[in-house]
Formats: C-alpha cells, sequence, structure tokens
C-alpha cells in the first residue's frame, strides 16, 4: 500500500466517523474531551484525585459513543478514563426538546 493509498484511506475512515457523529449526536447529552479521545456520553462523573500531590481525574461514562476509528466498536457501555491532563465536559443543546411557545393544545 502506498502512502497515497494509506492517506487516501484514512480520509475515507476520517468522513465516515465524522458521518456517522452527525447521525448520533443528538442522542447524547455531553461531550467529553481528554487528550487522547472525544466521547459523547449519556453519563459523565469527573473524581480529581490526588496520590503523592501529583492531580488527576479519574472520569466515568456510561452510555457512550468514542470518537476513534481504528475501533471497530465505538458504542460503549461504560468508560473509565485515567488522565493526568485536562479534561473538557460539555452538555450538549437539545433544541428539538423544547416545547412549542403555544402549548401542547395550540394555545
Amino acid at each position: 500500500m502506498s502512502a497515497e493509498d494509506l492517506e487516501k484511506y484514512e480520509t475515507e475512515m476520517e468522513l465516515s466517523l465524522y458521518r456517522e457523529y452527525r447521525d448520533i449526536v443528538a442522542q447524547f447529552t455531553y461531550v467529553v474531551e481528554t487528550e487522547r479521545r472525544f466521547y459523547l456520553a449519556n453519563s459523565v462523573e469527573v473524581h480529581p484525585r490526588n496520590s503523592e500531590g501529583e492531580v488527576y481525574f479519574e472520569l466515568r461514562m456510561a452510555d457512550a459513543w468514542v470518537w476513534d476509528m481504528y475501533r471497530p466498536a465505538r458504542f460503549l457501555k461504560s468508560v473509565r478514563v485515567i488522565t493526568f491532563k485536562d479534561v473538557n465536559v460539555e452538555e450538549l443543546d437539545k433544541p428539538d426538546l423544547r416545547l412549542p411557545e403555544d402549548g401542547p393544545f395550540g394555545g
């Protein structure tokens, strides 16, 4: 496989992963970024820990999806991550879940 073929393959995989992300993002509540991975999850717990003066974070996620084009199964029941780096957790906006301003009976 040439370098050009490999680059084309990785570009196609990345595009496929983006399309999967776009199709499923509305099913999740949180976006979680670590130094190594990007996750979507419906439950996230972040626990700061201290060991011999070193601070690290333990993350626990449930009902998750991981952005990783080399992983055959991206949907995960539970995830535990230990990291010494920054962690970013954002709650996703759910605009399609807002009630109409007229109320349920057109009112």
